[in-house]
């Protein structure tokens, strides 16, 4: 987490915008984007920030635990081309 928000400065959640979830008696899930705001590297400007975050919970001891979170940039469809690096 240091590393991911290493970048960022001055920044706040905005809003998070649930597209997916289920959850069964040991494992969940949620699909949502989230947006938030901060300063990005040097720059002084705040710059809106979404991200596609997916987030894998295991119940622990009674208690729900986050157990893997994924977040990008990505938020409309590439084509298929775009998954190869020249």
């Amino acid at each position: 987490m240091d590393r991911a928000s290493s970048g960022l400065r001055e920044g706040e959640p905005i809003s998070f915008e649930r597209i997916s979830g289920d959850a069964g008696t040991e494992l969940a899930y949620i699909v949502e984007i989230e947006w938030a705001r901060a300063k990005v590297g040097g720059s002084d400007e705040v710059s809106p920030i979404p991200l596609r975050v997916t987030t894998i919970f295991r119940r622990e001891d009674g208690e729900w635990k986050v157990v893997h979170r994924h977040a990008d940039p990505i938020l409309s469809p590439r084509p298929i081309e775009s998954l190869v690096q020249s």
